[in-house]
């Protein structure tokens, strides 16, 4: 039987109030002009991975809002985990469901093998719709497998499928389109209602079992009428965190599962159901060793590390839907290819080197040592988890970026190695020598259709 080893989840640093969209209550998570549905991706799979001594042999990386239209998005993350060649990654796509379906898959494959799964989205909506005003980005990432060392045993999992008109984007549409909610509610609540009875009879559980049960809908109506219609008492309705993150698209159902698992006691079962072109379900129990599997920083941690004060202006700006004047600087260069595949461990790991003869760090990695010369006596080193402190810094108001002005700032890390780079989710005005940050995923710009993906710092969340 499939197993949860570990999980991870992340919620962007910036948080957008409803007010300023309608009159809507609560935030909604936003990814910074740095930040896609990779980088979302990367970050939440490093939690799910960080001291864990199992290395996955297959990567799937779900998401309605890939990076790339045509190339494997999950090849990137791949890289930034720096794992193993012969490790298959796959994308799934194209429906929010698409995230527990990948959960789903990973249950059902070789249990000798362990399988990352990611599902991240940066969910974009119509200015006043919807969409923009319920949604907000996040990701997650589940290392799955077959081992005495799990934190929760997947007991049952289930799936139906409807041909749904409810959310839909064509290929030449910029925003997605959503039909009237009492149309979807005709349908998705029934499906719920029959993935849920297969999930309790596979599973052999009853509904009064459940501690938790997660709902994964953009329609607040539906999960309101289904908890109704499966009898569910109002303190086994987990919280849909529509208040705090939003709807999160393909990461929603993980995020909500993952959730329940940060507080859940070993024994508990918990349900987690997603409907969107049907339903898909889960059936997991918590157990003894759940404090192992879970992350550094759980998912109350990662909204509480935040800021409020994102305008609405900044945001549309991000996700370019506001025109706007663009830096007076020549256009960056497309990353070009050999060099992009030279530095590939430096460029999507952030492994550096270490000389063997005199200890120096070399960042980013030489064949020949910066302070003895001495050549090909390199060991790598990986910095990705490292953490720095800021040595100098400056502030660039005529940078090419979508959010100026830029802080650059040499860093020092603890492990030891200096090294310069750009700093981001910061307040230019707050920074200081001496202040402690870690490393993060990021994009560093667009050119003609490459993402250029390189290491920020950020102040330690």
């Amino acid at each position: 039987m499939a197993r949860i080893l570990r999980y991870g989840t992340y919620v962007p640093f910036y948080r957008l109030k409803r007010g300023l969209l309608s009159s809507g209550h609560g935030e909604r998570a936003v990814a910074s002009y740095d930040e896609d549905a990779t980088s979302l991706a990367v970050e939440a799979g490093r939690e799910s991975l960080r001291n864990c001594n199992a290395e996955p042999t297959n990567v799937l990386f779900a998401s309605t809002s890939h990076a790339y239209a045509e190339k494997l998005n999950a090849a990137a993350i791949h890289a930034a985990l720096d794992l193993s060649s012969d490790v298959r990654t796959i994308d799934l796509t194209s429906s929010s469901r698409a995230g527990l379906s990948a959960l789903g898959m990973a249950s059902r494959m070789d249990p000798a093998e362990h399988t990352l799964v990611c599902a991240a989205d940066v969910v974009v909506g119509a200015p006043s719709g919807p969409r923009e005003t319920l949604g907000g980005d996040a990701a997650c990432a589940f290392l799955i497998g077959d081992s005495s060392q799990a934190g929760a045993e997947i007991l049952a999992t289930a799936s139906q499928t409807e041909e749904l008109l409810d959310v839909w984007r064509g290929q030449e549409q910029r925003f997605s389109r959503q039909w009237e909610e009492r149309f979807a509610q005709e349908v998705l609540v029934p499906v719920l209602q029959a993935v849920l009875e297969k999930c309790l009879k596979q599973a052999g559980v009853a509904v009064n079992e459940l501690s938790s049960v997660a709902i994964d809908t953009r329609h607040p109506r539906i999960s309101k009428t289904f908890a109704k219609a499966a009898r569910l008492k109002p303190d086994q309705v987990a919280d849909d965190l529509l208040g705090s993150v939003g709807y999160s698209g393909a990461s929603h159902a993980g995020l909500l599962l993952a959730n329940l698992l940060d507080t859940a006691q070993p024994g508990e079962k918990l349900a987690v159901l997603s409907a969107a072109d049907g339903a898909e379900g889960m059936i997991v129990e918590v157990g003894d060793l759940i404090a192992e599997a879970r992350p550094q920083r759980t998912l109350s941690v990662w909204i509480g590390s935040s800021s409020s004060d994102l305008p609405y202006e900044r945001y549309l700006k991000w996700r370019e839907i506001l025109p706007f004047d663009p830096p007076r600087r020549p256009d960056p260069p497309q990353p070009a290819a050999p060099p992009m595949l030279r530095a590939k461990r430096w460029k999507y790991a952030f492994v550096g080197s270490r000389c063997r003869d005199c200890g120096t760090v070399n960042l980013p990695p030489q064949s020949v040592c910066v302070l003895c010369g001495v050549i090909n006596a390199m060991d790598p080193v990986p910095y990705a988890d490292a953490h720095a402190k800021v040595a100098t810094y400056t502030v660039d108001h005529l940078a090419y970026s979508l959010q100026r002005p830029v802080v650059s700032t040499v860093i020092d890390y603890k492990q030891g190695g200096r090294f310069a780079c750009e700093l981001t989710d910061v307040d230019p005005g707050n920074v200081s020598i001496g202040q402690e940050l870690e490393m993060t995923f990021r994009r560093l710009y667009t050119s003609e259709g490459v993402r250029n993906y390189f290491w920020k710092a950020r102040p330690r969340r």
